[in-house]
C-alpha cells in the first residue's frame, strides 16, 4: 500500500526556522561582514580581505591567550572526569540519601556564573576571605591578586568546585541504569572491586562520560565570566584566555575588525577540537 506524504507539516516548522535565523545565522553573517572589513567610525566601512585574520594568526597574544585555554580546559578534564566518576561510585544507590546526595551535587549547578565568581573573589581575598585568610594564617603567602601562580589555583579550584557535580550527575545516571544482575554475577565469579568497575561500570558509564567530556571542554574553553570576575584577567595576562582577550579587543579596545576575525577562529577552534574528542572517543568505543 503506497503512503501519501503530507508536506504541508513543514509550514509548522517555519515559525523556528525564522527565530533560528535572527537569532544565529544573521548575528552570524554579520560577525563575518565585520571580519572582512574595517571602521573608522560613522558606519563607514573599508574592504581589509583576510587582513585581520593574517595578523591574528602572526599575533603572539592570540597563541598565548589559546595555549592558556588549552592547559586549563586539560587541567580542568584532568580533575573533574576522575573526581566526578570517584563521587558517583561512592553516592548511595538507594535509600534517602540518594535525595539528599542529588539535590547536594545541583546546589553549585543552579548558581549564576556571575555569582559564583563573586563568591570565590571574596572567599579569596586576603582580609575578608574564609580561604585567603586561613591559608594566609597556616603560612602559606597566598594572594590571587598578585601571584599568577595563586591566580590560576583558584580559578582551577574555582571551576572544579562549580563544575564537578555535572559529571557525577551524568556518571551516576550511568550507574543506576547498571541492573543488578551484573553484580549478582560478577559476585559469584569473584570479581574484585577493580574488575568490577573496568568491565561492568566503566563501560556503561562509556557514552555519559563522553557527554560530559564535551560539555566540560566546550565549557571550559569558553570560560569568560567567573575568571573575569575573580581576576580580570590578571594579574597581568596571566588568566587572560581567548574570552576574556576577545571582549578586551572588542569592547575595550573597540577594533570590531579584528575581534570579529578572533570570534570566527575561536569558533572554529571550538568546534574543530571537538569533533576531534567525539570522533576519537566514539572510535574508540566501537573498536571495544
Amino acid at each position: 500500500m503506497d503512503k501519501t506524504w503530507n508536506n504541508k507539516a513543514w509550514f509548522l516548522v517555519l515559525p523556528v526556522l525564522v527565530l533560528v535565523a535572527f537569532s544565529a545565522v544573521i548575528p552570524l553573517m554579520t560577525v563575518v561582514n565585520y571580519s572582512v572589513q574595517d571602521t573608522f567610525g560613522n558606519n563607514q566601512f573599508f574592504w581589509a580581505g583576510t587582513e585581520w585574520f593574517e595578523e591574528l594568526l602572526a599575533s603572539d597574544r592570540f597563541w598565548q591567550a589559546m595555549g592558556r585555554n588549552l592547559i586549563f580546559s586539560f587541567i580542568i578534564l584532568a580533575i573533574e572526569v576522575p573526581l566526578g566518576i570517584f563521587i558517583a561510585l561512592n553516592m548511595p544507590k538507594k535509600g534517602w540519601g540518594v535525595p539528599v546526595c542529588l539535590v547536594l551535587m545541583a546546589l553549585p549547578l543552579l548558581i549564576p556564573w556571575n555569582v559564583v565568581g563573586t563568591i570565590w573573589q571574596v572567599f579569596g581575598r586576603n582580609d575578608i576571605g574564609l580561604l585567603g585568610y586561613t591559608v594566609n594564617a597556616l603560612g602559606i603567602d597566598y594572594n590571587y591578586v598578585k601571584d599568577p601562580f595563586d591566580a590560576w589555583v583558584t580559578v582551577i579550584v574555582m571551576d572544579v568546585w562549580h563544575w564537578t557535580s555535572l559529571v557525577v550527575l551524568l556518571c551516576y545516571a550511568g550507574l543506576v541504569s547498571i541492573p543488578d544482575a551484573f553484580y549478582q554475577a560478577a559476585k559469584i565469579d569473584g570479581a574484585s572491586r577493580w574488575s568490577v568497575f573496568r568491565y561492568i561500570q566503566l563501560p556503561k558509564m562509556q557514552r555519559v562520560l563522553l557527554i560530559a567530556v564535551l560539555l566540560r571542554f566546550m565549557d571550559s574553553f569558553m570560560i569568560y565570566t567567573e575568571p573575569f570576575v575573580v581576576t580580570g584577567g590578571g594579574p597581568g595576562n596571566s588568566t587572560t584566555f581567548l574570552s576574556i582577550d576577545l571582549v578586551k579587543m572588542a569592547l575595550g579596545q573597540f577594533d570590531l575588525g579584528p575581534a570579529a576575525a578572533m570570534s570566527l577562529v575561536y569558533f572554529l577552534i571550538i568546534l574543530l577540537l571537538s569533533w576531534v574528542f567525539y570522533t576519537v572517543m566514539t572510535n574508540y568505543d566501537a573498536e571495544r
